[in-house]
């Protein structure tokens, strides 16, 4: 195992002169916008991903996009780390500290600054809750459409800085789809707007470049999010499967019948009867896996396309198919779902959650595959994800009271993460790179391709300053990483090419 920090970055790294840096940012923020103390910086020495851990130098709580710029300034001057942090439920150590940085905190951000009906947007500032905007824009018939799973908790400036999904993102897409502008803010204090109020902003696409960018290029201060008026009417088909196999070829058919549903998820048996005894959603626990299908539109056409789905999954085995009868019980549906992650307590002190994608034509392949693996490192793995766009999440269960499980869930997560590259696929389709997959960079990407990325960073970001040591290995690194792969002999999930 490479070690979490490439070697370059000293963990020993202290601000230079930590007095005059508290004195020169003291000047610009709130009385109580700058932590000190160890007790007070606790809270921020992980985010969602908290098998990996480390204290910040500082952390600054800024309220206004004046007091970011000059944190940034400050920082550039003295040459001190900089890691931005939104509501900290990030699952890939994005938001993890750098030794000795300052942590800007955008959690005081929370602002609605207006909802435009006509327009059919939302402008707000980043620590604002992704579910906010939807709760904003309801009156007007109106919401947001990337939901994560955390959408209770999680902030618009993260989703955006990870480009984030959720469980509608098959029909509305990502992020990076339902933005107009972002207001981003340079470590040398230039503020900037990408994108703009016309469908198509002139110039190069740099909002795209920016989202999913993981906090390496600039602080994002504002955000203009696309609204879409509310569905007429939606309806949810739970489909039940005797195998993962079947359940994964199920969702193949579906999008090749040229059915886009709203959502379209799926769980293994591990993962629903976790869910099932943690919510109470309904879910046959006697099943293999279970798809969730959501149809939204107008009523009619819900009909149509849902006798179609239901043949689909029948043809594919399905052994149960239940049509949600009323609105509660979606809502009981999704909330299965979306309850999976903390379910997982129920099987195992802890879990390791593991964001890759994969060509769907290859998910029941994968899926089985994943299974070879889970008896291979003797961890069991619970599998609940976006099947639709075939957005894994596997979740691999430990204890880390045991010695060496938490390293052992690490080498199976790596496992997965080279077998969706090896099979088309990519190392995240939603929770970001951060330090958890720095590793697996160097198994989807070319020496060339890793140039590029940092020739990117060294254009918005010079002095290297920005959550350093994140999304980007070092050459150096994958040269290791290559090197521990050469011993193994046969090109890694070759045998999947048979299947």
């Amino acid at each position: 195992m490479l070690d979490r920090f490439d070697p370059a970055l000293d963990p020993t790294f202290v601000a230079p002169d930590r007095t005059r840096l508290i004195a020169r940012l003291k000047a610009f923020l709130p009385n109580d916008g700058l932590l000190t103390t160890p007790e007070a910086m606790k809270v921020y020495e992980s985010d969602g991903l908290a098998a990996y851990r480390g204290m910040p130098g500082l952390v600054a709580l800024p309220r206004k996009t004046a007091e970011v710029r000059a944190v940034l300034m400050i920082c550039a001057d003295m040459g001190v780390p900089v890691v931005a942090r939104g509501a900290g439920t990030g699952l890939s150590g994005g938001a993890l500290p750098f030794p000795g940085c300052v942590l800007l905190s955008l959690s005081r951000f929370n602002q609605i600054l207006g909802v435009d009906p006509d327009a059919m947007t939302a402008r707000v500032q980043p620590g604002v809750r992704n579910l906010a905007i939807s709760e904003a824009a309801a009156p007007f018939g109106l919401f947001y459409a990337p939901d994560p799973s955390s959408q209770l908790a999680c902030s618009i400036g993260g989703n955006v800085a990870e480009n984030a999904g959720g469980v509608h993102c098959l029909k509305y897409g990502l992020t990076v789809h339902n933005l107009q502008s972002v207001e981003l803010v340079t470590l040398e204090g230039e503020i900037i707007t990408l994108g703009g109020p016309a469908p198509d902003a002139p110039g190069f696409d740099l909002m795209a470049l920016i989202t999913g960018s993981e906090g390496l290029l600039g602080v994002i201060t504002e955000v203009t999010v696309k609204l879409l008026p509310q569905p007429v009417h939606a309806r949810v088909l739970l489909a039940a499967f005797a195998s993962v196999r079947a359940g994964g070829e199920a969702v193949a058919a579906i999008i090749a019948a040229g059915i886009i549903p709203a959502g379209l998820e799926m769980m293994d048996n591990l993962a629903l009867t976790a869910a099932e005894a943690h919510v109470h959603a309904g879910y046959p626990t006697d099943a293999a896996a279970i798809l969730l299908c959501e149809l939204d539109g107008a009523t009619a056409d819900i009909d149509e396309e849902m006798a179609r789905v239901i043949s689909v999954c029948e043809a594919a085995g399905a052994t149960q198919t239940r049509v949600a009868c009323d609105e509660a019980e979606r809502a009981q549906f999704w909330a299965g779902r979306k309850g999976a992650f903390p379910a997982m307590g129920r099987l195992a002190p802890d879990y390791y959650c593991i964001d890759g994608t994969i060509p769907r034509r290859r998910l029941a392949d994968v899926l089985e595959e994943i299974a070879r693996l889970s008896r291979e490192h003797g961890l069991p793995v619970a599998n609940v994800f976006h099947a639709g766009d075939g957005n894994l999440h596997p979740l691999i269960l430990y204890d880390a009271r045991v010695d060496g499980q938490m390293e052992q869930a690490e080498t199976l997560g790596g496992a997965i993460l080279e077998l969706c590259v090896a099979v088309g696929g990519s190392i995240t389709g939603e929770h970001g790179v951060g330090r958890e997959k720095i590793n697996q960079m160097c198994a989807q990407f070319g020496t060339p391709e890793i140039e590029i990325f940092a020739a990117i960073k060294a254009a918005f970001d010079p002095a290297g300053l920005l959550n350093p040591g994140k999304a980007i290995p070092t050459l150096a690194r994958c040269a290791e990483f290559g090197a521990m792969h050469v011993h193994k002999g046969a090109v890694p999930f070759a045998h999947l090419d048979r299947l």
